[in-house]
């Protein structure tokens, strides 16, 4: 027999290799194996299993890794698709769906010595008085680790191995899974009863569950469209995890398994004890395995197996845990949904949220997106019939929405000198919930003490030598930090420019530690806690702030975006968002909507209680239309103004993005490289002359946003496309709106169109034929998050 092999290195192609007779059906497709490959030996994954081959003397596999195919041959298919839509080689789509730590030539698991009591033959012989002392902690353990017997007897191993010799104990070497949450107590929970609202999104979730493969599924533009994905638009307290554990429940009685994918922001304790809270006890008592970055290398090993030997039939995981080897596989849900943290950043960079809807196509399983504020896309796809939409216009046990209330910042400014943190209105409202022992949250998008350095007297910012940007000042450690490539330095005394020299430079704008002395000095006897990446270094620190918060020993809490997300917390009545407006100039057509979601979300943690929540909402620009309709809770009202400029440029969801960026360190290169590739590009769709793109709103500056400046003054120009790509624009070659980023000079082209499968082909071949300077790469990425 032969085996088709993909290699773990990028070459974009499957070798054969003959299976030897030892190893004679303990090969299959999805095994992991090991290949020689000139004088190397390397890794790969079978993809096929032939009897033939078009080769000779093929070379023998060597050795297949772990009893049981790692891959599934679902996950392969799954993998296929991946590699064809998002234009990246198949190796790398396929080792992204297995954990490092399981692709990984030997077993990860972790032996321990084990003591256990054998049954005693007649009466106890004599034994020493240290011995007994043992001996006694054994027999009331019954089992017990030999290390934590040691540490619990104040012995050693050579006075338990002299139980062992005289046949009171045996000590066995056994495999100890690693369990991310063994010292958590957790009480189970039941179902809760449901409200009209929710009872109806449930029904319709379960009858398509139940419908199971009579489920009616197309296919346009190599994406599916299933009448068994659903929307569920819910307002934020609304009951949408409670609709989630219901639905896995009906997966259980059906025998299937269930995948809930989070982002991984908001994956916090709180979030995995409602899901084992369930399912730990009772009729339905399942295992649920948990997938994410924090887990140890250990840990993520033992949670996969878990899911692979089929113990653990609920996953709840951040982005990758798509790829969880769940069989039977009944239902997916993707809660927040819009979180743009869905999108891979690298090779290969898919998009979880669509892989979720594929992968319920190819395994006929029902998924539900769930979101208070819907990404545009989804939204859309429910306005042109390809998901259904279920909506939750209201909290449950008739919890009213927060109260928003709009300061507009200008105005509060006139009246403070330097720069302002509080109004008036928000250092009030603080205070009464103080004097109430209520809970405060406080929201600023934005690490470090000050934004930038700057000389008041020649203008000079420090800036970044690697980055375009300006360098970010943290007090505590004294230094200047870029928060994109990690560079620091110390803080200069005078004005860095040699002409200047000026003593007087000076910190200018805020971060969450400026926002939390500043508290400090204002409350000096609230209890205050900063969330956010630089204090929050270890994975214990956020299950202990969390927890501290939730017992009442936290009266404010600052952070960053981390704390917008996942958390329930019934005694916070007032959210201040101190800058709400400080993504909306973001050369980004999505800074509208990442505005309006993110505001709506971090208003969502208030009056989640019995006490009617307040929001402060801080803006130099109050009127704009995402402040606005986050005001009112209307994401209709959004949807429907930010439709209508997206379809007039043709940005998504009324066309898809290609995004193509090449770098490099010399910028010159990087810039005559994206001119040739665009000339390749006019070749692809057709030649002609070119001709600047029809629509004046894109040149007089609305192509990356609404009302927001393009990266660059230069005429993106457009050459005209054949018929089988006449809706192709393509825009550029221009600098990215940030230039230059850990020392690398970026140029991007994009490319939009409504038929993104038949581009993303072309674009492969186009790829890998071209030849580009060796200090210069290309990367492309389909249907991007963001344009920086």
């Amino acid at each position: 027999m032969i085996a088709r092999v993909t290699l773990e290195i990028a070459l974009r192609k499957e070798f054969d290799y003959a299976i030897p007779p030892e190893l004679a059906g303990k090969v299959d497709v999805g095994s992991r194996v090991q290949v020689p490959f000139g004088a190397r030996k390397v890794l790969g994954v079978v993809t096929a299993v032939a009897e033939e081959s078009a080769q000779t003397r093929l070379k023998l596999i060597l050795k297949v890794i772990g009893t049981q195919t790692l891959v599934t041959a679902k996950v392969l298919k799954l993998a296929r698709w991946i590699a064809d839509y998002y234009c990246c080689a198949p190796e790398i789509a396929l080792k992204s769906i297995l954990p490092e730590a399981v692709r990984k030539e030997n077993a990860g698991w972790r032996e321990r010595l084990i003591v256990r009591v054998l049954p005693l033959v007649g009466e106890l012989p004599k034994l020493a008085k240290r011995q007994l002392e043992v001996w006694n902690i054994i027999e009331e353990h019954r089992e017990i680790l030999l290390s934590e017997l040691v540490a619990l007897a104040e012995t050693t191993a050579a006075t338990v191995r002299k139980l062992e010799d005289r046949g009171l104990i045996s000590i066995t070497n056994e495999i100890s899974e690693r369990d991310p949450y063994e010292n958590e107590k957790i009480l189970p929970s039941d179902a809760i009863v449901l409200n009209p609202a929710q009872a109806l999104a449930l029904e319709k979730i379960k009858t398509a569950m139940i419908q199971g493969e009579d489920s009616k599924w197309k296919i346009e533009d190599g994406k599916p469209h299933p009448s068994s994905t659903f929307l569920l638009h819910g307002v934020t307290g609304s009951g949408k995890t409670e609709i989630y554990l219901q639905a896995i429940a009906q997966a259980l009685e059906q025998g299937e398994g269930a995948i809930v994918l989070v982002p991984e922001i908001a994956l916090t304790p709180q979030t995995v004890e409602r899901f084992k809270a369930r399912f730990s006890s009772g009729r339905l008592q399942t295992l649920v395995a948990v997938l994410h970055s924090h887990l140890s290398a250990g840990e993520r090993h033992d949670e996969w197996h878990k899911i692979r030997q089929g113990r653990a039939r609920i996953v709840i995981g951040a982005r990758s845990a798509i790829f969880a080897p769940v069989e039977p596989l009944g239902l997916i849900i993707v809660d927040e949904e819009h979180e743009h943290s869905y999108k891979q950043e690298e090779a290969p960079r898919y998009h979880a949220r669509d892989v979720a809807i594929v992968r319920g196509q190819m395994e006929d399983a029902v998924v539900v997106l769930g979101s208070a504020t819907p990404s545009m896309e989804s939204y859309y796809n429910c306005k042109i019939g390809k998901y259904t939409l279920l909506d939750m216009p209201e909290r449950v046990d008739n919890q009213k929405m927060p109260i928003v209330r709009v300061v507009d910042m200008r105005q509060a400014a006139r009246k403070e000198k330097g720069t302002l943190i509080f109004s008036p209105q928000l250092k009030e409202a603080i205070t009464q919930r103080l004097e109430k022992s209520e809970q405060t949250i406080l929201f600023l998008n934005r690490r470090g003490y000050s934004s930038s350095l700057q000389c008041e007297k020649c203008g000079h910012v420090c800036e970044c030598p690697n980055c375009s940007l300006s360098l970010t000042f943290h007090r505590a450690e004294q230094l200047l930090r870029c928060h994109l490539c990690g560079h620091n330095e110390s803080v200069p005394q005078v004005c860095p420019d040699e002409k200047c020299k000026n003593p007087a430079i000076r910190y200018t704008g805020l971060g969450t530690q400026k926002v939390e002395d500043v508290l400090g000095k204002l409350f000096p006897k609230a209890r205050v806690k900063r969330m956010d990446a630089d204090v929050m270094k270890r994975k214990e620190d956020y299950r202990q702030v969390l927890g501290d918060f939730r017992a009442g020993k936290i009266d404010i809490l600052i952070g960053t975006q981390m704390i917008a997300k996942g958390l329930h917390f019934p005694n916070v009545t007032l959210v201040g968002i101190i800058y709400a407006d400080l993504a909306l100039n973001m050369p980004d057509f999505r800074a509208g909507e990442r505005t309006f979601q993110l505001l709506t979300q971090v208003a969502g943690r208030a009056g989640r209680g019995d006490i009617e929540g307040e929001v402060f909402v801080q803006a130099f620009t109050p009127f704009h239309p995402a402040i606005q309709y986050a005001r009112r809770h209307d994401f209709v009202g959004f949807y429907d103004q930010e439709i209508e400029f997206r379809e007039q440029l043709k940005y998504p969801p009324a066309a898809r993005v290609a995004l193509l960026t090449l770098k490099g360190r010399n910028e010159e290169k990087v810039q005559f490289s994206a001119e040739y590739l665009r000339k390749k590009l006019d070749q692809l769709i057709g030649k002609g002359e070119k001709e600047n793109e029809g629509n004046g709103a894109e040149k007089n500056g609305m192509l990356f946003g609404m009302g927001t400046t393009p990266p660059s003054d230069k005429t993106f120009q457009t050459a005209p496309a054949p018929a089988h790509f006449r809706d192709l624009i393509i825009a550029g070659p221009a600098p990215a709106p940030l230039l230059r980023a850990e020392t690398f000079y970026r140029y991007q082209i994009m490319l939009r169109t409504k038929a993104m499968s038949r581009l993303s082909h072309a674009l492969a071949m186009i790829t890998s034929a071209l030849q580009l300077p060796e200090d210069v790469t290309l990367t492309v990425d389909i249907d991007p998050a963001s344009l920086s």
